[in-house]
């Protein structure tokens, strides 16, 4: 984070829609944004996906399934010249925009895989039980040959930009053989002569197959690629840092190696945070060991506190909403969310927090001195949208917008959340921490929430006979210091009151 008090914003949710014309909203988005209090955009993958566009003309591919890291939008490839969100001429238009108004952007990074291969090939393999990759499904040795979509030839773009063409020797396990579709149990398939990855999660005995082709760190040719893939997208895009995908599915010792380069050829501290998705904080604090405090985690754990309070109504302690977090623990490297695109309602990690309790979240998270906060573009903006859940049932979802309460937080942010910080966790329900401010802001400000019936907390501002409003207005009467510089400060039952200087 290189501005006091940044804010980062997620800038899409899982369901953005292609009509949308994302990049062209951030251009116009951008100087509101800047206004606002955000300072740094994370956008989503900006190449090629697999499949960006099926013959409905919709996009079924948010740019997770990374087909060619070089197409930016440039070329006739996978059904379409733009990706989801726009041309390689927006995007860039895009990053402008934004710089201009002094917004940095996060490029999102996808190494663990590759997918959507331009045709098959045959290959030796050797298959492990998908739940099990340390037992092989037949135990004597042998391999089999399959036939896999492991061939990337980039008819579209051909050598431009690179001439390396991927094959089955740049992969180290898939989990398909185009031979056998409906083969029952699953299973992944481990190339002859490779080895799983080791500094991975320990999940299924190893983790480091998530899904599609999965890159193959060991190889020489594709470490190359990669390290020259970061010179070319920061030449490309003068962007400001990255956000990694699914990092426990690579080894760390890989992103050590990749950032030193990048930010070396960068000739700056390129900002960067991992998606560590583990509701352990101490398996992050692990990886943050490995990776040498390289790179920033998202705080796993205080989002799923946000989600359990949400659901508790009530009757979650909120003494302990910072317990066992990245935030009290390691706050120099934690990115704190309330929500992101993988839990929101319909996702693979379902887990969101409640209308009623996301204001509460973002007061947390952008208020308190700890972290680097992100707020999520479905929270802010709102959204629509459908799909199948896990009973396999169409469901209809639609997310509130809370961005006139997150503007006002992020008011609060910039202007009173510095200086001192004295914290009341010291009731089930309701909780408080104050900031006493500093020589450049030196107004105070007292934050009070509660989970459950409202009331009141005596707390420290250190300004003595003062007066304080609510700028939330949720309470409507001011309150006054004492000569000591305490106040009895309120908020409502289920709500959050931020009271600032008058």
């Amino acid at each position: 984070m290189s501005k006091i008090n940044g804010v980062m914003m997620q800038y899409f949710h899982w369901y953005s829609s292609a009509d949308d014309n994302l990049w062209n909203k951030v251009a116009t988005d951008a100087k509101s944004l800047s206004e606002s209090g955000i300072t740094a955009l994370w956008l989503p993958p900006a190449y090629k996906a697999c499949n960006p566009m099926t013959p409905d003309r919709e996009w079924d591919d948010v740019g997770y399934g990374t087909y060619d890291w070089f197409d930016l939008g440039e070329f006739d490839q996978k059904g379409a010249k733009r990706t989801k969100y726009g041309t390689k001429d927006e995007y860039l238009a895009a990053i402008q925009a934004a710089h201009a108004v002094g917004i940095e952007i996060y490029a999102d990074v996808v190494f663990n895989h590759k997918n959507g291969g331009d045709r098959t090939e045959q290959a030796p393999a050797v298959a492990y039980y998908a739940n099990n990759r340390n037992q092989r499904v037949v135990n004597d040795g042998s391999h089999e040959m399959i036939d896999t979509f492991t061939c990337f030839d980039f008819p579209g773009r051909g050598d431009k930009y690179s001439k390396l063409k991927w094959h089955w020797h740049h992969f180290d396990a898939v989990n398909y053989n185009h031979a056998r579709p409906q083969e029952q149990p699953p299973k992944i398939y481990l190339f002859e002569g490779k080895n799983f990855e080791k500094m991975v999660s320990l999940e299924h005995g190893n983790y480091d197959f998530l899904l599609g082709c999965d890159l193959d760190m060991e190889n020489e040719e594709v470490r190359n690629e990669l390290f020259y893939w970061g010179e070319w997208i920061f030449d490309t895009t003068k962007i400001d840092g990255f956000r990694l995908d699914a990092i426990k599915h690579i080894p760390s010792w890989f992103f050590n190696q990749w950032l030193d380069h990048v930010r070396h050829y960068a000739g700056k501290e390129l900002f960067c945070v991992g998606e560590y998705w583990e509701n352990n904080t101490g398996v992050l604090h692990d990886y943050i060991s490995q990776t040498g405090g390289r790179m920033a985690l998202f705080d796993v754990e205080l989002h799923y506190n946000f989600h359990y309070a949400s659901k508790m109504g009530g009757a979650f302690d909120m003494r302990q909403i910072l317990t066992g977090t990245l935030m009290a623990e390691q706050p120099a490297l934690a990115c704190t969310i309330v929500e992101n695109h993988d839990s929101q309602p319909l996702q693979a990690l379902e887990s969101p927090v409640e209308d009623w309790f996301k204001p509460l979240a973002y007061a947390i998270i952008l208020l308190r001195r700890e972290g680097y906060p992100c707020v999520f573009y479905g929270d802010y903006y709102g959204a629509d949208y459908e799909d199948y859940g896990r009973d396999r049932n169409r469901h209809r979802v639609i997310l509130k917008s809370h961005k006139d309460i997150i503007d006002i937080l992020l008011s609060a942010r910039r202007l009173y959340a510095h200086g001192d910080q004295y914290d009341y966790f010291d009731h089930w329900d309701i909780i408080g921490w104050t900031r006493l401010g500093d020589n450049d802001h030196p107004k105070a400000m007292a934050v009070l929430l509660s989970d459950g019936p409202g009331g009141s907390k005596w707390m420290e501002v250190g300004k003595p006979n003062t007066k304080f409003v609510d700028l939330t207005k949720h309470v409507q009467d001011p309150v006054y210091t004492n000569e000591c510089g305490w106040a009895e400060f309120h908020c409502e039952g289920g709500s959050v009151s931020v009271w600032v200087q008058a």
